[in-house]
């Protein structure tokens, strides 16, 4: 348990992993969001612990005593640790934001990016879901451009981190590093050294490598991700009846999701217009000229929109955005959440 300051008691179940980690950086510098932190680990670790404001905290197994006693817990864990405990939390007066798939598509749980619908949030609705990494971007991206002109049919093309499938995934990818490391024999060993890599945490070896599968397969061919996206996306947006089609695609890059993202509006945009729609708007980095890549939004909160250009015709806009998958995709978002709650003064 952190040292006790003026401010809520903050709970984070998951706290050692990539995601806990992030969060706990953004509330290091937030005292008036974080007085006391109460740390939690997935209890596979019996001696865990994390840094937090100069000092080492235990990280325990999940206790759901000392998780009631928390005025906020962030739930950075697994699917099925969050059905296990943030709705009883919830009902007990406690505010629980979910980073796991479990309440995304609950009717009753609002799934919020506060960039897009913080309007969302509601003093009667403390269980609140935060969205899928990759549709973070585009959903903050091409809201103001939806809203502006309507929106008939979204196509996402996703490039997504490593670092989104998790620490195994991570060092799954060094070890293949590794073992693809320059020798004397050249390309031509290189290439067989790639024919020799092995997956575990992947479907296929990540290395100097595309994979075209993010979660598994429906029968009719969609990944989970792809599914995810489309599903979230149309609730985050207010529009159940939104066309939207998405290629979810892992590929060789640390941090950072890359989407090629096309957005066909009820009215015509031109990309002049686009650019002033999105020019000054909270959490979105325009480069008009030149381009972003996952590389330059490491470490950062925002939603980075370049190469704005026509379609294929003039009520089709095509763009490129990228975002840093561990923080807006998933623990600054969350925390953004925590502080408007803050902010409304519903947590105390």
């Amino acid at each position: 348990m952190s040292r006790h300051l003026k401010g809520p008691r903050v709970a984070v179940v998951g706290a050692t992993g990539l995601v806990g980690r992030e969060i706990l950086d953004c509330l290091e510098s937030l005292p008036r969001l974080c007085g006391e932190l109460l740390p939690f680990s997935s209890g596979r670790d019996p001696g865990a612990a994390v840094a937090f404001r100069g000092r080492k905290v235990r990280a325990p197994g999940i206790s759901r005593a000392a998780l009631k006693s928390a005025d906020l817990v962030f739930m950075v864990s697994s699917d099925e640790v969050s059905l296990a405990h943030s709705r009883a939390l919830a009902a007990s007066g406690v505010w629980v934001i979910d980073d796991s798939a479990a309440f995304r598509m609950d009717k009753d749980v609002p799934l919020v990016i506060p960039e897009v619908n913080a309007d969302a949030l509601s003093p009667r609705k403390r269980l609140i879901a935060g969205p899928n990494c990759t549709v973070t971007g585009p959903a903050v991206a091409g809201f103001p451009i939806a809203k502006a002109a309507g929106a008939r049919a979204v196509r996402i093309s996703s490039y997504q981190a490593v670092s989104g499938a998790g620490r195994e995934a991570l060092e799954e990818f060094a070890r293949q590093l590794a073992e693809l490391r320059p020798g004397a024999d050249g390309w031509r060993g290189l290439a067989s050294r790639m024919r020799r890599l092995k997956a575990k945490a992947l479907p296929r070896p990540i290395a100097l490598n595309v994979i075209p599968q993010v979660g598994s397969f429906d029968d009719e061919g969609h990944s989970g991700e792809e599914t995810k996206v489309s599903r979230e996306l149309r609730k985050i947006w207010g529009m159940p009846g939104l066309r939207v089609s998405v290629s979810a695609v892992r590929v060789p890059v640390l941090r950072g999701h890359s989407v090629a993202f096309w957005l066909e509006t009820r009215r015509p945009v031109s990309p002049a217009r686009a650019w002033k729609l999105l020019r000054g708007r909270p959490g979105i980095v325009c480069h008009p000229k030149g381009y972003a890549t996952a590389r330059d939004v490491h470490g950062t909160g925002g939603v980075e929109v370049s190469r704005i250009r026509a379609g294929t015709s003039p009520a089709e806009l095509c763009l490129w955005v990228v975002s840093d998958n561990l923080l807006k995709g998933a623990a600054s978002n969350s925390v953004q959440i925590a502080e408007l709650l803050l902010k409304k003064g519903w947590l105390r």
